[in-house]
């Protein structure tokens, strides 16, 4: 093997398994490489989470890390698990001592807690971007080993934490909507002039605004309002096709890889609250109707709600979505075009294209790197 590259600076991003840890790893990798074109990085990651695909396609080598979810009751996994977890730092360092790492940067998820107690093993610096408004296991075990913590949101309550926001993919970070409106349209086959709904659920869709929102679609397409509809893979949503008499067309789709040209056709989206779904709409400067995932730990309603109280969006119940709603509540909004730019300025205020480069700051200070 020959030896690694030591011109630039050497560092280990670990995250995987979600698109909220991949894509800000990936994000803050782009951006180390435009500050530093020498550096040499690598990623941690699982054998079967997104990054498989994604980190190897954008260039980047990746070292697989053997997943190791913390066990949460007293089970079989939980006797596997110290085991499991030894196996686990053992990767993470191999990775650290073959490129002789300057600083280990975690993103959260399984693969961040063997990174980061292999990286204090070793004596190496770390650096935590946590993407949540509220903190992951991971990386509350791992604000203990560093002062260098960045977070996405102001209200995340993690030692030495200091908000950066949220570091987003390229084709987000330099949108410039109105410039793609056309081009988004074309692709989508989609009418100018036209109120346009975004609705989408992440790569699974959510149901219940599927379900909702084709319901009510006769009525959107009769008022004129043009509907793109990203369903999620697998999800078959009955929705009308066309309006006879005002033209307006409902486009219903499992997924796009062109969410750049998404936003800039919409005027209006209605979403979940991922943390990568808020920061990315209020960057780009559009509202959003947002409906938190009605399970897990609430942090989607606390992700939504800085850019909510703000001004940039609406937030409302699950359970309050239903085709009524749609038609007593998002359908007026959508014909409300000077309230609609209210809340577009409102959320571009809030919105953050740079969390990147002030992640990649404090990056390069924990390497001892010259910017």
């Amino acid at each position: 093997m020959s030896a690694p590259d030591r011109s630039g600076v050497r560092v280990v991003l670990a995250g995987g398994g979600t698109a909220g840890h991949v894509i800000p790893l990936l994000a803050t990798a782009d951006a180390l490489r435009r500050r530093v074109p020498d550096a040499d990085l690598r990623v941690l990651g699982t054998s079967e989470g997104l990054e498989a695909r994604l980190v190897p396609e954008r260039g980047y080598p990746l070292v697989v890390v053997p997943k190791v979810p913390f066990p949460r009751r007293p089970d079989a996994r939980a006797l596997r698990f110290p085991g499991a977890l030894r196996r686990a730092v053992g990767a993470a360092a191999g990775a650290i001592r073959e490129i002789d790492a300057q600083v280990v940067v975690g993103f959260g998820g399984y693969v961040a807690t063997p990174a980061y107690l292999a990286a204090r093993r070793a004596g190496v610096p770390i650096v935590i971007h946590e993407q949540n408004a509220r903190a992951g296991l991971a990386n509350r075990l791992g604000a203990r080993f560093t002062e260098r913590v960045a977070t996405t949101f102001a209200s995340t309550e993690l030692p030495h934490a200091t908000r950066v926001g949220l570091p987003l993919r390229e084709e987000i970070r330099t949108l410039d909507r109105a410039a793609l409106a056309e081009e988004g349209r074309v692709h989508f086959g989609l009418d100018e002039g036209r109120p346009t709904l975004l609705v989408f659920g992440g790569s699974l869709g959510a149901q219940r605004i599927n379900e909702a929102v084709a319901a009510a679609g006769a009525d959107l397409l009769a008022a004129g309002v043009q509907v793109l509809h990203l369903t999620g893979a697998g999800k078959d949503v009955p929705a009308p096709d066309q309006d006879p008499r005002t033209g307006a067309c409902y486009r219903a789709l499992p997924y796009t890889d062109r969410m750049d040209l998404a936003y800039a056709v919409a005027d209006l989206a209605l979403c979940r609250a991922g943390a990568g779904t808020v920061c990315e709409l209020a960057a780009v400067g559009l509202p959003a109707v947002y409906v938190p995932l009605p399970i897990g730990n609430g942090e989607q309603r606390l992700n939504a709600r800085e850019v909510v109280e703000a001004g940039g969006g609406l937030l409302v119940e699950d359970a309050q979505v239903d085709p009524g709603w749609v038609r007593g509540v998002v359908l007026p909004l959508l014909q409300d075009g000077p309230r609609l730019e209210v809340m577009a300025t409102a959320a571009a205020e809030h919105g953050d294209r740079d969390a990147a480069d002030r992640l990649v700051d404090l990056v390069l200070d924990a390497a001892g790197a010259d910017r």
